[in-house]
């Protein structure tokens, strides 16, 4: 992170949400994490090849008028190590291996930063959102097809905690207590509840968070199934949605980048 005296930090930055169905983006104001325009989301081209996704990620870049030096953030369904995605969750396994960050460097002339998808959202919920001026140990939990977890600690994002991989009684986690589980064994909120105090009940005894805060779209019926949980840690719902991933892309790459 530099901190270079002369220069000030950026006022927006752009982020990008790369998904298995669609490719989002929009630029970000940093002060308030708001959108500076209204979001663009152009589908995911099937097969969802890397040179076909960065293609398609700088057609999203190229409709706002943006600066050069505006730095970008880029979502991944992927565990990311310095760039490279080591997995492929919802998009072509050949990006297993690739360098995302230079796929979308030589797609769009840009610098960038590549942040896996749960990562990003995490970090926005604290920058901005339901964990913002909390202190310590903040796990988000985004419970959809699968389980997505963020750590950040005192406001520094430890990467690709795989936390819905946990193994639990036997089980993958998340195929026992993601929100997709929920839909396809038709499991009413009590029964899901159960499962996800098993799940939230070990992961809290593992990190001891200050706060867990869920997401995911299931977080807008929060009122169906947290107050059901029995858990020592305050647990509260996330507050971004949507547009978590896109903002907290952006907010990690002007850190890393602006």
């Amino acid at each position: 992170m530099s901190d270079h005296k002369h220069k000030k930090s950026p006022e927006t930055a752009f982020g990008i949400d790369i998904g298995g169905s669609g490719i989002k983006g929009a630029p970000v104001s940093l002060k308030d994490g708001e959108f500076a325009a209204d979001r663009l989301r152009i589908p995911t081209p099937q097969p969802s090849t890397p040179d076909a996704v960065a293609e398609t990620v700088a057609k999203v870049v190229d409709s706002f008028d943006l600066g050069k030096e505006v730095p970008i953030g880029v979502t991944f369904p992927a565990v990311i190590l310095h760039g490279v995605a080591q997995s492929a969750a919802n998009v072509d396994k050949s990006w297993i291996g690739t360098d995302v960050e230079k796929a979308v460097h030589q797609s769009t002339g840009r610098k960038v930063l590549a942040v896996n998808d749960a990562d990003a959202a995490g970090y926005a919920e604290v920058l901005y959102g339901a964990a913002k001026d909390v202190d310590g140990v903040v796990l988000v939990v985004t419970l959809g097809t699968g389980i997505g977890s963020a750590l950040i600690v005192d406001g520094h994002l430890v990467p690709n905690t795989e936390l819905g991989h946990l193994e639990i009684d036997g089980h993958d986690a998340e195929s026992r207590a993601a929100e997709s589980v929920r839909d396809r064994e038709d499991l009413d909120w009590a029964q899901w509840a159960e499962r996800l105090q098993r799940y939230f009940t070990v992961v809290e005894n593992l990190f001891w968070p200050d706060l867990i805060v869920v997401g995911g779209g299931v977080s807008k019926h929060h009122s169906d199934f947290l107050p059901l949980l029995d858990l020592r840690t305050k647990i509260v719902p996330a507050q971004l949605r949507n547009a978590a991933g896109i903002v907290g892309a952006a907010a990690l790459a002007a850190e890393a980048l602006g």
